[in-house]
């Protein structure tokens, strides 16, 4: 005797149980099916055969007894091994068509492929040659409300047989059909029948049943009647098309996923978030606007800090971020302070650490042009004065190393020394002005330079040469402090030492002298404005969160709207990680587009803030950590209404209003 390709053994269903009452729906149901058989399964409502036709597409599992499908026990097997069942093994074809709505005619026919792993053209080519052979060539792109309920019932049909559809299972096919369609679609099973298709049809219309070759009659929960029963052997179909169960059973075992699975899965799961964005169009607009506000808000609040930061750093970098201060310094109060000698300054040259050095021999003195008296600082200063501070002249020149070694009395003024002196409007070059009484040239006039963290604005100054400070004005060549420029911007603390080590030899071990630079200012002044551009981010980053909880919210409302569509696809054998990966892919592609929309709106925001002057610097690190965050929260989010789909029973799924 051939090996059945379906067998039950005592197979019992209850609900309920513990605080709520028992409810026995299968009460001991044994029953085989061989191959090629058209088998009706009938009884009046509440009989129990659509919780039999459950457990017989493995959409439900038995309370007790055991199910065989082709001689392997079902119960053994997990829910990716019950999902390939559904999808190589069955087909299944419902009284209410259970079409995806946002679907075509062709994508629902595809469906039960893509999870097979089947390429898309040769799923093309089935899905148009299913349709086309039950008269739907001309609907292949229609949505089902565009369909009949006879055509609806063949798109189902024609999805059952896409994957071969060895056991077709109709649940009470012509129930919602007018007797023309219904007609049509038992035309359609005797003809699958007779093609070699188990055919399981439930019904409680005899004359449907009629037209099968098996009628097995349920009534409690209970098989009252099978007309098998009466014949002395069991029949078996002798076309040579009827798949046997040592068929099955070799595919069961060798039940291998198709390698390219996960890529078709991925485009469909992409093309299902797309048709529902578009479909739900105002309210889908309505959660991007959180996603888009929020990553806006990180990207602009970021620029904003980072332009603020470049340019509160680009100001004090021109007063020299490389630049070191050496003066002489009283180890205790009973000593004079130590003296920093021209002969210091020449031995300091020659390390490697030291790209420029210049004595300074200066103090706040009186200047006067004509009947104006201004008090500023009057420094002396050698010719390293425009580069040591990155301090060029706007009008007129620097004085020359000639007039360093003569001892030449010309002068350059700062900014607003001359704005004080001639009043913006007299042209100083040429001029000559009182410093202490002692008549100088103006030769030049320093560029506007401001005031550095709150110091007295540096362009109350005026530079003149060393020699001439020293002689005709402060009576001493040491000088009052040195100025040194480091040779690398980077490695100031190490120059600082090494400056240290040489003075002290210089000075027979003495600390008499004192080192200071700009760059720990520099560097805290960088740390303050890095912290503003968190503290920014990180408020703005709260809209983003705000975003992503609108991210959950509708893809909690689009899996309670689609649960049908979940019982669908896992009928039609999508697996758990299939559901799981279809809504994840849809939350992350709301964050993706708000994402991307939100980039576009801080780029408009950002050329706004250009235009009213305010100082904006867009980094592609933020840009991109925005949009990783926008994705990170489509998948955070997403991802319990994604598993709580996943996790659905097929049956409640199916059967979800």
């Amino acid at each position: 005797m051939t090996t059945p390709l379906i067998e039950l053994k005592n197979i019992r269903k209850s609900y309920g149980g513990g605080d709520s009452p028992q409810v026995d729906v299968l009460r001991g149901i044994d029953l085989s099916i061989h191959a090629g058989e058209f088998v009706a399964i009938v009884g009046a409502s509440g009989s129990g055969k659509s919780t039999l036709m459950n457990i017989l597409g493995c959409l439900d599992r038995p309370t007790v007894g055991d199910y065989l499908f082709a001689g392997e026990n079902v119960a053994h097997l997990d829910s990716d091994a019950l999902a390939w069942l559904r999808r190589e093994a069955f087909g299944f074809v419902f009284q209410g068509y259970h079409l995806i709505p946002s679907g075509s005619a062709q994508e629902n026919v595809e469906m039960p492929a893509i999870y097979a792993g089947i390429s898309a053209a040769e799923r093309h080519a089935r899905a148009k040659a299913l349709l086309t052979r039950l008269g739907l060539a001309d609907r292949t792109s229609n949505r089902p409300h565009q369909l009949s309920g006879g055509q609806q019932q063949r798109v189902s049909i024609a999805r059952a047989l896409m994957n071969g559809g060895h056991i077709i299972l109709a649940d009470e096919p012509t129930g919602a059909l007018d007797s023309h369609s219904g007609a049509e679609v038992m035309v359609l099973l005797d003809e699958l029948a007779s093609q070699g298709h188990v055919v399981i049809l439930i019904t409680h219309d005899r004359e449907v049943a009629a037209h099968a070759n098996r009628i097995i009659e349920i009534s409690d929960g209970l098989i009252i009647s099978d007309s098998a029963l009466s014949h002395t052997h069991v029949p078996v179909t002798a076309n040579s098309d009827a798949l046997q169960a040592v068929d099955l059973r070799q595919r069961l075992a060798d039940g291998a996923e198709h390698n390219g699975a996960w890529k078709a899965e991925l485009l469909d799961a992409v093309q299902a978030a797309w048709r529902v964005m578009w479909i739900n169009r105002f309210r889908t607009a309505l959660t991007l606007l959180g996603i888009i506000i929020g990553v806006a808000s990180v990207v602009v609040m970021l620029a904003v800090g980072e332009g603020s930061k470049r340019q509160v750093m680009a100001q004090m970098a021109a007063f020299g971020s490389n630049i070191i201060y050496l003066s002489g310094f009283s180890p205790n109060p009973r000593t004079p302070p130590g003296i920093v000698t021209l002969n210091d300054v020449a031995a300091l040259a020659t390390l490697p650490q030291v790209k420029r050095i210049m004595p300074v021999n200066g103090t706040y003195a009186g200047v006067r042009f004509g009947n104006v008296d201004y008090m500023a600082y009057v420094g002396g200063n050698d010719t390293n004065f425009p580069d040591i501070f990155n301090w060029p002249v706007a009008e007129g020149s620097y004085f020359t190393e000639a007039d360093e070694r003569a001892g030449a009395t010309v002068a350059v003024i700062g900014h607003r020394v001359r704005e004080k002196l001639f009043k913006g409007q007299l042209d100083p070059i040429g001029q000559y002005i009182l410093i202490e009484n002692v008549p100088f040239q103006v030769i030049g006039v320093l560029a506007e330079k401001g005031s550095s963290s709150g110091m007295q604005d540096s362009d109350d100054r005026v530079a003149i040469p060393y020699t001439a400070a020293s002689v005709r004005l402060f009576g001493t060549y040491n000088p009052e402090y040195v100025v040194i420029a480091a040779a690398d911007a980077r490695k100031v603390q190490e120059a600082e030492q090494a400056i240290s080590q040489l003075m002290q030899k210089l000075h027979g071990g003495k600390r008499d002298f004192h080192l200071t630079n700009d760059a720990a200012m520099i560097q805290a002044e960088a740390r303050t404005q890095n912290t503003l551009s968190l503290m920014l981010g990180s408020i703005a980053a709260i809209s983003l969160l705000v975003g992503g909880i609108g991210v959950m919210n509708i893809m909690l409302m689009t899996v309670r709207e689609r649960t049908r569509e979940i019982g669908i696809r896992m009928a039609t054998g999508a697996r758990q990680r299939d559901i799981l990966r279809q809504f994840l892919t849809e939350a992350v592609m709301l964050s993706v587009v708000g994402g991307l929309f939100g980039i576009a709106l801080a780029m408009l925001v950002g050329g706004v803030l250009v235009l009213a002057e305010v100082a904006v610097q867009f980094s592609l690190v933020a840009v991109l950590g925005a949009f990783g965050c926008a994705l990170v929260t489509g998948v955070v989010f997403g991802f319990m209404p994604a598993r709580k789909a996943a996790r659905l029973d097929p049956v409640k799924a199916l059967t979800s209003e």
